[in-house]
Order: C-alpha cells, then structure tokens, then sequence
C-alpha cells in the first residue's frame, strides 16, 4: 500500500491508494501465423506487443483459447456462385467437421445468401444437423447474392444472443452485389457484435461503379482488418479446401492474451497486437465482454 500526501491551500491530507486501483485487465483472441498461415505454437507473454494507441501496454498472460466458438459460415448460394457450387459442397463440409471435432464444444451455424439470406442449421455440433444444412449448398437459379444482408442479420442475431466468441466466415462468388445497406450500417453491427470477419472471395476480382459493389468493397475490406479476422482472394475453386482446412487450423489454435492498461475515462481508438518473431504474423480482437479487474 503506498501512502500519497496532497498539499491543498495549506491542509495536508493523507490518502492510500492502490497501485492495482490504477490498472484494468484486458484481454483478446489472437491468432499467430507463420509465412506459410500455419499457426504458430508454444508462445508466450514474452513473445507479444499490445499497443493501444501507439502505447506499449505490459503483457500479462498468454494461454491457448479453450473457449468454445460460435462459427457463422456463410455460403454463396446465389445464381452468380454457380460453377463454384461443386467446390462449396466439398469444402465447407470438411471445414465444419472439423470445427466440431477432437472433443470441441464450438457450435456452427450454415447460412445461405443467395435470393436472401437464409438459416440452413443453427447454432449446433450436432454433426447429422450441420450434413443436412451443407447437403442444402446448392446455386439458386436467377437468384443474387445478398452477402451485406448476410453479415448485417448474422451480426444482429450475435447481438441478440450475447454469444461470447463468435466468428463469422463468409464464402462468396465475385460478382454483383444485391443489398441494399450501406458499408457504414454494415460495420457498425459487426463492431457491435464483436465477432472475428473472415471473407473469402471465390474468381477473379469483380470490378462496379455502382453503391451496392462499392459498399460490399469496403466491408470486406474493412470489416476483417477491423475485427481481427481477415480476407482472401481465392482464384479459383479448386484451392478453396485447403484454404479453409488452414483457416480451421487458425481458429482452432488462437491465443487468449492478457494485458494491462491504465483505468481512464476515455477508451483506446486503436488497439494493435504484434508477434515479435520476424516471420510470424499477428491478427486479434479484443473480447467483447473483457471486464475491467482492478
């Protein structure tokens, strides 16, 4: 306990103030890759820099992540997916199983977003329930995708449910865009949520003037840097298992770190997670429900 004297207008008054009255708790999921995106294992406090606002903040712990997922994977469905239909149906099954295997208590839920977005399965490890939602992936004829509405209702519902480490994935075709909602809407939901955004967008990339496709750029733009999740471009169809078998493997080996910030009124505009290995890369998002401890 330390004992501060305050020398006000002549009077001495003693007051004892806590040092750990002064520090609050923080904590986040991160995941750690290497060059190739496997993850990188056996880390520690010391192999991490938190910034918040440009300010190193002191690493307090770090342990592997074994609280359960909340996966919303959400699959073109659209007429515009259509070649790309065969290899959804082989990919997305194996990256589901494997979210819900090894003993995991994560629980997924099947989206489709062509015509509109529609619930194939909720919430659920049930693995026959998730065969009957991926065996439903199929390209919806004349129908477009409304991959925006998608990650506004998904969002809204993770608001909703209060889910604590939900993660969204979205699949979608290039191509046009059908919402009608406006990046900034789109975002601040996604903000609101607290959820990981990851996008993979399957061809060659589309290019609209138009306010749909330039909403749906900034999303998938923005939404994955802002919520430690991340975006990629996959060619063609054929490299999208592999690259969802490593996204499994990411999810699935994240970091829960804990750090310490001073308590002040006025919260952080940016908060930065750095892996000091030169070839390992760093991506997270702060808890959304990380309660202050003094």
């Amino acid at each position: 306990m330390i004992r501060t004297t305050f020398l006000l207008l002549g009077v001495v008054t003693l007051a004892s103030v806590s040092p750990l009255a002064q520090a609050v708790q923080k904590t986040m999921y991160v995941s750690v890759v290497d060059q190739a995106g496997a993850p990188v294992p056996g880390l520690g406090p010391a192999d991490f820099i938190v910034r918040e606002d440009d300010i190193a903040r002191e690493v307090l712990s770090v342990v592997p992540a074994g609280e359960p997922m909340q996966v919303a994977v959400l699959v073109d469905t659209s007429d515009t997916a259509r070649e790309q239909t065969r290899y959804l149906r082989d990919a997305v099954p194996t990256f589901v199983n494997t979210l819900i295997s090894g003993g995991a208590r994560n629980q997924v839920t099947i989206v489709g977003f062509g015509d509109r977005p529609t619930i194939l399965a909720d919430y659920t490890s049930n693995r026959a329930d998730l065969k009957k939602a991926t065996d439903l992936i199929w390209a919806n004829p004349m129908s477009g995708p409304y991959l925006l509405d998608a990650i506004l209702e998904v969002s809204e519902g993770i608001t909703k449910r209060e889910l604590p480490r939900p993660v969204i994935v979205a699949i979608a075709a290039e191509g046009q865009e059908l919402s009608y909602r406006h990046d900034a809407q789109v975002l601040d939901q996604l903000r609101k949520s607290g959820a990981q955004l990851y996008v993979l967008m399957l061809g060659t990339p589309y290019s609209a003037i138009n306010d749909e496709a330039r909403s749906r750029d900034i999303v998938i733009s923005r939404g994955p840097d802002d919520s430690g999740g991340r975006r990629e471009q996959v060619l063609t169809g054929l490299g999208l298992g592999s690259r969802l078998k490593l996204l499994a493997e990411q999810l699935t080996h994240q970091y829960r770190v804990t750090y310490s910030r001073p308590q002040t009124l006025i919260p952080p505009e940016k908060v930065t997670v750095r892996a000091k290995g030169a070839e390992w890369s760093a991506r997270g998002a702060l808890i959304k429900d990380s309660q202050a401890r003094q």
